[in-house]
């Protein structure tokens, strides 16, 4: 099945230009997947997991404002920004409302859960990869800022630019990020917006939004990645049937370490989702049943 690349726009506020996203859609009449990558991403690491999903779901990715080929340096770059492209996108795309399942890693998983949270009419499940609601993380704004400015752009080639991100899958996904320019190989981002991306991070946590969820949740974990286990014991206690996954041997961009392991924990929650929908289809037809049998005059 052919993927197509469409455009999506989002109005921003009165007088600011429209932000317009890349997206990537797979097409196709089943189940509706959103997938939303993390900070300074793009949607092609989403990749080897999405083929995966193509044969059975419509497939639906895109980079976020501020990263890969979508508008570059937009005004708003608030979670509550990010929450309105994703309702745009599936607003645009016909994504069908209550069919959606999202799935986010990492400040994709956060922008997934805050919509889970706000629009929980348009969501059937959500799936946060390495993401959960702590905070506040003072630090994250010079860390992400340090983290940038350790790159060595611009990379000669997209061998250094792949060893320099750690190599294998996931170095060579953050090699496909970046583009050519003068002298080699330069970011799609911009560091200050990055670093403004992430600065609601820095003074709040998102736990009041978890509680807001009331969809099925999967939260897959790595286990050398940075969610940790604390974090996921206190987000099964509050919100209880969530299931949590790990992943031993991988790392915080797991869907790219060992995305076939993301597939199949991702594949096993939709059909546990799937089985409980039909079961509660199947009680309350029996229920109706058992109620026009109870008042024959009911059901005329």
């Amino acid at each position: 099945m052919a993927t197509d690349t469409v455009t999506v726009e989002v109005t921003g506020d009165a007088g600011a230009p429209p932000v317009r996203l890349r997206c990537t859609d797979s097409g196709g009449d089943g189940p509706p997947l959103l997938l939303l990558h993390g900070l300074a991403g793009h949607s092609g690491e989403w990749d080897a997991l999405a083929a995966r999903f193509t044969p059975t779901h419509r497939v639906v990715a895109f980079d976020a404002r501020g990263s890969g080929a979508s508008t570059r340096r937009p005004g708003d770059v608030s979670r509550a920004a990010h929450v309105r492209d994703v309702v745009q996108v599936a607003h645009d795309l016909r994504l069908p409302a209550g069919r959606l399942v999202l799935v986010g890693q990492s400040m994709g998983g956060i922008t997934a859960l805050l919509t889970a949270a706000a629009h929980p009419e348009l969501v059937r499940a959500l799936v946060l990869v390495e993401a959960g609601p702590d905070g506040p993380s003072p630090s994250l704004p010079e860390t992400i800022g340090a983290w940038l400015d350790s790159w060595p752009v611009p990379f000669p080639d997209a061998e250094a630019a792949t060893a320099f991100f750690g190599g294998g899958a996931a170095g060579r996904a953050w090699a496909d990020g970046l583009a050519p320019g003068p002298g080699g190989l330069h970011p799609r981002v911009d560091r200050d917006v990055m670093v403004a991306t992430v600065q609601e991070n820095a003074h709040r946590d998102f736990w009041d939004a978890w509680d807001e969820v009331r969809c099925p949740v999967l939260v897959v974990r790595a286990g050398k990645g940075m969610l940790k286990q604390q974090e996921a014991d206190r987000m099964a206690e509050r919100r209880p049937g969530t299931r949590i996954a790990l992943v031993p041997e991988a790392g915080h961009d797991v869907h790219l370490d060992d995305p076939g392991a993301v597939f199949g924990e991702v594949a096993a929650f939709l059909a546990e989702v799937d089985r409980a929908d039909r079961a509660d289809r199947a009680d309350r037809a029996d229920r109706a049943d058992r109620a026009d049998r109870a008042d024959p005059e009911a059901a005329v």
